[in-house]
């Protein structure tokens, strides 16, 4: 009996994923272990100190017959001269719509674990400097539940060294869509002073995904045998 019970959980099984990445807005680093800033761009990071009231926001979109359970939140920044991993708690919102105005799906203040040292935030004439080391900073939250739908990451990081946090851009230096909100006001588009670009900021959601699609035949014929299976060894232990 329990062999058909198993047979059964593995042919419904492949509708789930474990938890693992979800969505990562990256590179945060080149082959090298740096985020080198080019000429003409001068933007080493963008403010998002949480005592100063500066946050960042990126937007992130699930698609159609998706829906994602979120178990832990990716952010990716430095704090100038830290000798080694200096962050503290992220205050962060997940908003559907408009990133001033939408709805807010989720909220909260949460502890940051050290995810690990990402390399180094450099300029080009300047690639062995080793001031502005990047690190993972991983935020475990609530497991939060989002269907199909755009929405923003709005995020504010606290830490025990005296400079920022400072979230970098994107080592590919990539042009994007990345809002900055600073003393606490609206959150407008994210510029880089020297190349008047646009900008994208890295961060990654991690947890698992359920597709709601309707199953294909190979499946439903897989479900049945595994029934029949069951209803056959019922029959015979009778």
């Amino acid at each position: 009996m329990k062999k058909y019970v198993f047979a059964l959980i593995l042919s419904t099984s492949s509708f789930l994923s474990q938890a693992a990445l979800l969505y990562s807005n990256g590179p945060v680093v080149d082959g090298s272990g740096l985020s080198v800033i080019t000429s003409p761009s001068t933007l080493l990071g963008a403010g998002a100190q949480t005592t100063a009231g500066n946050s960042v926001a990126e937007n992130f979109t699930i698609a159609s017959g998706v829906t994602w359970t979120i178990t832990d939140l990716d952010f990716f920044s430095y704090q100038s001269f830290a000798t080694g991993f200096t962050f503290v708690n992220a205050t962060w919102s997940i908003v559907s719509g408009d990133v001033n105005s939408g709805t807010i799906m989720a909220s909260n203040l949460n502890a940051l674990t050290n995810g690990g040292f990402q390399g180094y935030r450099v300029t080009s004439t300047t690639l062995a400097n080793t001031d502005r080391s990047i690190y993972l900073a991983n935020a475990d939250i609530d497991d939060l539940v989002l269907g199909a739908g755009d929405y923003w990451l709005r995020w504010s990081l606290t830490g025990s060294a005296a400079s920022g946090p400072w979230i970098p851009t994107m080592s590919d230096a990539r042009t994007g869509n990345a809002q900055q909100s600073a003393n606490s006001g609206l959150f407008s588009t994210l510029f880089d002073a020297g190349s008047q670009l646009t900008v994208e900021l890295p961060f990654a959601i991690n947890g698992s995904v359920l597709t709601n699609d309707v199953p294909e035949p190979a499946m439903l014929t897989l479900l049945g045998l595994g029934l029949l299976g069951m209803a056959g060894a019922r029959r015979r232990k009778k």
